[in-house]
């Protein structure tokens, strides 16, 4: 046993710990808490599993599961950026680099390598499991949304301009769950008001 390197594996695992305490904006179905990031991460992990069938392309789930259990990582140190808040997205790229490069530190090289490779390809969003994890980390949310009534986004005043711009690039993952997405969460919840309509929903 190599003990340099199981003392860095395991300092990384408690270190990661602490993705369980980084707080999100969007509700449980409950409606009474608030998810964190581990969380979702294990939601959007077993919705790859069984939702991988509808991805674009063929993609190799295994990749793209580990990619979005890692992706939220770097939220220990730079904290989770609020999608519809335009003010601190401007400094987001910066804190989640600097943390990408301390957290990933942590591990023996070859696998501290490995994860900041997969991080980096989220990032970049170009390959088809990272266009698959960009899906699953934009419906998750909004299915949790249009499950608690749209609770999040009633306290927050989200524009219905501001979900699609969020969601400019999930059909790239998923025609058939961002069409599932737009019509059985989205839609519904403009019709009860629980998001403004401040512009039209052009139907591909």
């Amino acid at each position: 046993m190599d003990k340099e390197r199981i003392e860095k594996q395991f300092a990384f695992c408690r270190e990661i710990d602490k993705e369980k305490f980084i707080g999100r904006q969007t509700y449980l179905t409950g409606a009474k808490r608030k998810e964190n990031d581990a969380e979702h991460a294990w939601h959007m992990a077993i919705m790859t599993l069984l939702l991988s069938e509808y991805a674009n392309e063929k993609i190799d789930v295994l990749k793209t599961i580990s990619m979005l259990l890692i992706h939220d990582l770097v939220e220990i140190d730079a904290g989770d950026t609020f999608a519809y808040d335009e003010e601190a997205k401007k400094t987001q790229r910066e804190r989640e680099l600097m943390a990408a490069d301390r957290i990933f530190g942590l591990l023996p090289s070859d696998q501290g390598d490995k994860l900041r490779a997969l991080w980096d390809e989220f990032e970049e969003g170009t390959t088809p499991e990272a266009k698959f994890a960009h899906t699953m980390d934009n419906i998750q949310p909004t299915m949790l949304n249009a499950a608690t009534n749209g609770k999040s986004w009633k306290e927050k005043g989200v524009h219905l301009s501001q979900i699609l711009n969020r969601n400019s690039n999930t059909a790239d993952g998923s025609q058939t769950l961002w069409e599932y997405s737009l019509q059985h969460f989205i839609e519904p919840n403009i019709e009860k008001g629980n998001i403004i309509e401040d512009t039209e929903i052009k139907k591909v």
